[in-house]
């Protein structure tokens, strides 16, 4: 047995101890532990920083991207953000224990759904420090245990994040073996958590396609995944053209380099000529790169500049300043392109036609559909969840924004009477 493989075995055993303790805490002892651990990352803000400078200092030398970069990046209100979110998962309602849909047999039995935590998360992430605390916080509220593997990139990071937690975590009084931090850059060490089925429930994977695909490949124990965020907007005949150019810029611009960015601008013929040169300026001058179809180029000449798009575009998340541009017919078109190139994250439509909204909100089939709102709100502390552990799109066992309750799972619960069958 490699040393990888003894020492994630060994940390996965202990989560499992860990989260069988944990699952018998009450709500209120994982809120004061989550406030503790709010405290302590605040308490140790400097420590934070000065060890994300030496992970931006190495990813500079190493030459990665403007977008990993600014995921990368912790900064002081990164740091506020991180433990406004230990707060507001602590406040949110604790879905471990809860029963629903009790209703009596005809014999007088009692029958329902408990929900109960999944067990042991093993969570391998890419780049955000941030999730080294988002997925601490919503596994602990839910009652799991959890291994996390962050990305070499962000190691100073996450090991100075992970230390702040867990003091955090055994001064509240919870079992400190439930949250456990792979200590080693050693890629090892994923294969061997991948491997780990006896003692870890599910994996969650956040990052890029090379990891959710080494991930599916490699493991048997169930994934809650997230590919691609290609998002679409289509901007309808009935559109608001004010609005739309509005939650076009915003979903492309206000911060490209995130998976619930817009990739995509779709737009109905008859609006096109009236649209298009505006928002076009609009992007060009905020540095955006557009790509357009034969009519888009067209309307474009003289506006802004444009190149051509290839069929490789209509399949591309950029996580940059680049915007894919169609002309279509009406929705039908519309709907035909969204079913052929979306990854089912994030659509949007922006019309004042209730039934074309309706329709939109029916046939398309994502994690998240939007009526006349930008592509950005499809995150989960935006719907509500607090933290995040991700946007899953999955259609079992969660979808969309996985927060609490997607970390759950339920049991059937039987209360009797004495009823035997017969």
């Amino acid at each position: 047995m490699s040393d990888a493989t003894a020492l994630v075995e060994r940390m996965a055993r202990e989560a499992r101890q860990g989260a069988r303790l944990l699952g018998q805490a009450h709500g209120e002892a994982k809120n004061r532990a989550l406030g503790i651990m709010a405290d302590t990352l605040l308490a140790r803000r400097e420590t934070l920083k000065t060890e994300n400078a030496r992970d931006l200092a190495a990813a500079e030398q190493n030459g990665l991207g403007a977008a990993l970069i600014d995921r990368l990046r912790l900064t002081d209100r990164g740091i506020d953000d991180m433990a406004e979110g230990l707060r507001q998962v602590a406040a949110l309602p604790d879905p471990v224990g809860e029963v629903t849909g009790l209703a009596p047999r005809p014999n007088g039995m009692l029958v329902g759904r408990m929900r109960m935590p999944l067990g042991v998360i093993g969570i391998i992430y890419e780049s955000r420090p941030n999730v080294t605390a988002d997925a601490t916080a919503l596994c602990i509220k839910s009652g799991n245990g959890v291994i996390l593997r962050g990305g070499s990139e962000a190691w100073h990071s996450n090991r100075a994040i992970a230390a702040a937690l867990a003091q955090g975590l055994e001064a509240g009084g919870l079992p400190r073996q439930a949250m456990q931090f792979i200590d080693t850059t050693d890629r090892a060490a994923v294969g061997a958590l991948l491997r780990c089925d006896r003692f870890v429930d599910v994996i969650i994977p956040r990052g890029g396609k090379g990891l959710i695909t080494r991930v599916m490949a490699e493991t048997r124990i169930p994934v809650i995944k997230h590919l691609d965020g290609n998002c679409h907007l289509y901007i309808d005949r009935e559109a608001d053209l004010a609005m739309a150019d509005e939650l076009v810029f915003n979903g492309k611009m206000q911060r490209p380099g995130v998976c619930n960015a817009l990739e995509t601008l779709l737009i109905h013929a008859r609006v096109a000529p009236a649209f298009l040169p505006e928002i076009a300026q609009r992007l060009s001058s905020a540095g955006c790169e557009l790509r357009g179809c034969p009519r888009t180029r067209e309307l474009l000449k003289g506006a802004a500049p444009v190149t051509e798009a290839t069929v490789e575009d209509w399949d591309t998340e950029y996580l940059a300043p680049i915007l894919a541009i169609r002309v279509v017919d009406g929705l039908d078109q519309a709907l035909e392109h969204i079913e052929a190139h979306s990854s089912r994250h994030t659509e949007v439509i922006v019309t004042r036609d209730h039934r074309r909204a309706m329709r939109f909100l029916r046939e398309v089939d994502s994690a998240a559909v939007m009526v006349n709102a930008s592509s950005r709100f499809n995150d989960g502390f935006q719907f509500g969840l607090g933290a995040e552990m991700g946007i899953s799109t999955d259609k079992l066992h969660v979808r969309g924004p996985v927060g609490l309750e997607g970390l759950t799972s339920q049991k059937w619960v039987v209360l009797g009477d004495g009823q035997i069958r017969r």
